[in-house]
């Protein structure tokens, strides 16, 4: 009796064990999308489904993930097995050099690696890639600078923030713009709280510089044409930002939106409120040039 308990143990035993092997090596299977019922999903290179066809698009990201669209056109990440990695609830998602993944609504985009890591924390209005493995967020109108690595290189305490040559970085602060140029690099690579850091290093050449951004600035006092400038002003980039907003909904790697007419309905609301940021922003338009200017003159 003895015997058959211990033998029934480790048949008990044999089988967990084997059930937790296939389990494991599931998740790390090779796996291709297949189609069915124009839904999306997942196989292994035997055939055997591995994430059943419900969603809408499936997208490869790295090796072992996939960001996905559901029924409701929401979007997450999952893992090769089908494991929720970052949850499936966003309005928008776009993939970044092919490892990254940008998820967001309005006011909380964020970047995540392939195993659903937080790299960029989900709080920003607007994230983009810079040169030198670095990323732009954008929040409160302020703009500043994540690394690859998700260290803060600078906070959001800046006007704007471009880089016109991979080795050439330029910043406004409080109204005065500075250009950065790596001097012995191709491409910028700026230090951990690059802010306080910059003068250590040696290679980086920092100064002041006047940018023509096509803007006369020689207002001596504010009148109801400079608000009317920016008001008007504001039309085109609300539209160019209502159309990026609508394609990032459209999720990465698809068509055009203008080839599908799904997106007109929103455009309206999305427009709105987009013009209405613009039109707020304390740094965009002439009157920020105005109101520098003034402050100059108060000190």
């Amino acid at each position: 009796m003895k015997k058959l308990l211990i033998l029934s143990c480790i048949l008990l035993f044999s089988t967990g064990t084997a059930f937790a092997a296939e389990s494991t090596y599931v998740a790390n299977k090779n796996v291709t999308t297949f189609s069915q019922n124009e839904k999306w999903g997942l196989k292994d290179d035997e055939g055997n489904i591995v994430v059943e066809a419900d969603y809408r698009k499936i997208i490869r990201l790295g090796k072992s993930s996939w960001i996905v669209q559901n029924k409701k056109n929401k979007y997450g990440l999952i893992a090769n097995d089908g494991t929720v990695l970052v949850p499936i609830k966003y309005n928008h998602a776009d993939r970044l050099v092919s490892k990254f993944a940008k998820f967001g609504n309005n006011n909380d985009y964020g970047i995540y690696d392939e195993t659903g890591k937080i790299i960029v924390k989900p709080e920003f209005a607007k994230i983009d890639i810079l040169y030198g493995q670095m990323f732009l967020t954008y929040k409160n109108y302020q703009y500043g600078i994540v690394s690859y690595d998700g260290e803060t290189i600078l906070e959001n305490e800046f006007d704007d923030i471009y880089m016109p040559k991979p080795n050439v970085m330029r910043i406004r602060y409080q109204g005065k713009w500075y250009e950065l140029e790596q001097v012995k690099a191709d491409t910028l690579t700026l230090p951990a709280d690059a802010k306080h850091n910059l003068s250590t290093k040696e290679d980086l050449d920092l100064r002041n510089i006047v940018v023509n951004t096509g803007v006369v600035s020689s207002y001596s006092v504010l009148t109801f044409s400079d608000y009317l400038i920016k008001i008007f002003s504001s039309i085109s980039p609300a539209h160019e930002d209502t159309i990026d907003e609508l394609m990032l909904s459209q999720g990465a790697d698809t068509v055009n939106i203008l080839v599908k007419l799904s997106w007109l309905p929103k455009y309206p609301i999305v427009y709105a409120r987009k013009y209405y940021e613009n039109v707020r922003n304390p740094h965009n338009g002439p009157l920020s040039e105005v109101r520098y200017e003034l402050k100059q003159q108060i000190k």
